[in-house]
């Protein structure tokens, strides 16, 4: 079936159904009823990829992850996802995992189906894929990593920020012996994290002591790192984790093998504010990603459109600390 068939049948203008079926678009809502039931009674379905072909748009946003198996990897797909949807864009999500040449090749999938952009949400993916996003024209926007290079559009948290945070945050419930806890990952955000933390202590004149374990920013990871440090001479009072998930791990070890109280004797600090830090059994002392503030910034760059003499955007968020029962007051 065709608009025509449906224009015949409502009683109406092929305009006005193209305009029933358009986000924004002005048509009555007496005129939007009778094409809607004509178009279900008729079977029509808007060919929206055909559509946006036309007009030099698909209506497609690609949205490239390496870690939607982690709880915040998951929320920031769907919150973006959601957001996309509710302005009328479809959301093609691409799995980075494994090689780079893999990764290439699931990336060619935004460029065969003329994405309108893409949306790289993690530090992992190499550059070398937004070099191809960008060679082919594809409009960029890059979260949580700044590769330097002329062309995408930035949102970026305050990571520097929130670490400076946590050091003050340990320092005023008295902690002397701190350290930080990170994976072997090495994504921009990460080590701005372990960073900034570093740098704070160093200020007022201590020296933390940095663990990284693990090619993944995990539980397990956060296990190790934690026995690594408990068990060493200088048992820290104070651990600054880069996300919830080493937090948690670094809690359990604490607790369960050390038989330390926390945070009596171990103050910990989280990033992210997964569902987990809440529960009643770690109620984590954290820092929120703003998930729905990053995926309004994301439809706001997409909506106000760019020309290619245009500057790139860079938007920096504020984490929010949420303070829950594991820091010394």
């Amino acid at each position: 079936m065709s608009s025509r068939e449906v224009a015949l049948r409502a009683g109406v203008s092929r305009s006005a159904v193209s305009r029933t079926f358009t986000p924004g678009a002005s048509v009555s809502d007496e005129t939007r009823q009778r094409v809607l039931k004509a178009a279900a009674e008729l079977g029509y379905h808007v060919n929206h990829l055909a559509r946006g072909l036309m007009r030099r748009e698909t209506g497609i946003v690609c949205l490239v992850a390496a870690d939607m198996s982690s709880p915040q990897g998951s929320r920031l797909v769907r919150g973006i996802a959601e957001a996309l949807q509710a302005i009328g864009k479809v959301a093609m999500t691409i799995s980075i995992a494994g090689p780079d040449d893999d990764a290439a090749s699931a990336l060619q999938k935004t460029i065969d189906y003329r994405a309108d952009a893409t949306v790289i949400l993690s530090g992992t993916p190499a550059q070398s894929i937004v070099r191809t996003c960008l060679d082919n024209g594809q409009r960029l926007i890059l979260i949580s990593r700044d590769d330097r290079i002329e062309g995408p559009d930035n949102i970026q948290l305050d990571n520097t920020g929130a670490a400076s945070a946590a050091c003050r945050a340990f320092l005023r419930g008295g902690c002397r012996r701190l350290a930080v806890v990170n994976s072997e990952l090495g994504t921009p955000a990460l080590m701005e994290r372990e960073t900034a933390f570093v740098a704070a202590a160093r200020a007022v004149g201590l020296e933390p002591v940095t663990v990284r374990h693990g090619r993944a920013t995990s539980y397990d990871s956060g296990v190790s790192a934690g026995r690594r440090l408990l068990t060493g001479p200088e048992r820290p009072d104070a651990v600054f984790a880069v996300n919830d998930l080493m937090a948690c791990g670094v809690m359990d070890v604490a607790r369960l093998e050390f038989g330390l109280t926390v945070p009596g004797e171990l103050s910990i600090i989280g990033f992210d504010d997964i569902p987990q830090a809440g529960w009643m059994s770690y109620s984590l002392t954290t820092f929120s990603q703003p998930v729905d503030r990053i995926a309004q910034s994301v439809i706001s760059l997409i909506s106000a459109g760019r020309d290619a003499e245009s500057a790139s955007a860079r938007i920096v968020l504020q984490p929010e600390m949420i303070w829950r029962r594991t820091v010394r007051v």
